[in-house]
């Protein structure tokens, strides 16, 4: 018996008892076993690339082909990944009704290709580039049509195409920034998964929730919040029990 299962079936009981619902907030750990890396830490993309010479909005404004050439790679990473079981279990944890969003600060979709629908992406997504001087968006794959050779790809009106992804130096775009306060604030459970919670605005979220009466769950091998429940393990093994205890409680409550 894993040593976080009594943890386990105090956290089902409580999403299946909710009146309020579950927030989650997701950061790149979900995702390394799909694939993609993450950007700090050991083997983490900005031990390879210089953050304040790739990802920054001005070095991108300054040699927009040196950072198309890591925007490239990464995509190329992301068009690979696929869900793991943690995205799965969300997933499956949002069709039985006990999330009210998932609130990520991952780029690579693979949330919404699990099959959840609700997701607030507080850094945006690979799925479009948009244009820096009219406005104008493309799908990704448009590229291919748009600009096949050209590095950096440009719009039909001359101007850059960037990902729709928040580099630093930007702003992150005011709705989804919104709506993760609205979420954080009404949950009456905050799901950290994956994520050391240390870049603003996200690492302000579980303050947040505490702040309106929410309980905090931490999933992650190597926790980093001050929770009201610590899972120190994979979310791909986490989740999908949680799943499996959630719909036993739930068929016990029906019976």
């Amino acid at each position: 018996m894993s040593h976080w299962t009594a943890a386990l079936h105090d956290i089902a009981t409580a999403l299946v008892r909710s009146e309020r619902k579950a927030t989650v907030l997701t950061g790149a750990g979900i995702s390394i076993p799909s694939g993609v890396p993450s950007f700090r830490g050991e083997k983490g993309l900005w031990e390879r690339y210089d953050p304040a010479e790739y990802a920054h909005i001005d070095a991108f404004h300054r040699q927009p082909a040196r950072v198309w050439q890591m925007l490239r790679e990464l995509r190329q990473v992301i068009e690979r990944a696929r869900p793991n079981p943690a995205h799965l279990a969300l997933a499956r944890l949002e069709e039985l009704g006990y999330l009210r969003a998932v609130v990520t600060q991952n780029v690579d979709g693979l949330h919404q290709a699990a099959g959840s629908r609700d997701v607030v992406e507080l850094h945006g997504s690979y799925r479009e580039v948009v244009c820096l001087a009219c406005g104008a968006r493309y799908p990704w794959d448009s590229l291919e049509l748009l600009a096949p050779d050209e590095t950096p790809p440009r719009c039909t009106c001359g101007g850059l195409l960037k990902p729709d992804v928040v580099l630093f130096g930007e702003l992150l775009p005011r709705y989804p920034l919104i709506r993760a306060w609205v979420e954080a604030q009404n949950c009456d459970t905050l799901l950290v998964i994956g994520t050391s919670a240390e870049v603003e605005p996200a690492a302000s979220l579980p303050a947040v929730a505490r702040n309106a009466g929410a309980r905090i769950v931490e999933i992650n091998p190597h926790p980093a919040l001050d929770a009201d429940f610590t899972l120190a393990a994979p979310a791909e093994e986490v989740l999908p029990r949680l799943v499996e205890v959630v719909e036993e409680i739930r068929g016990t409550s029906a019976a």
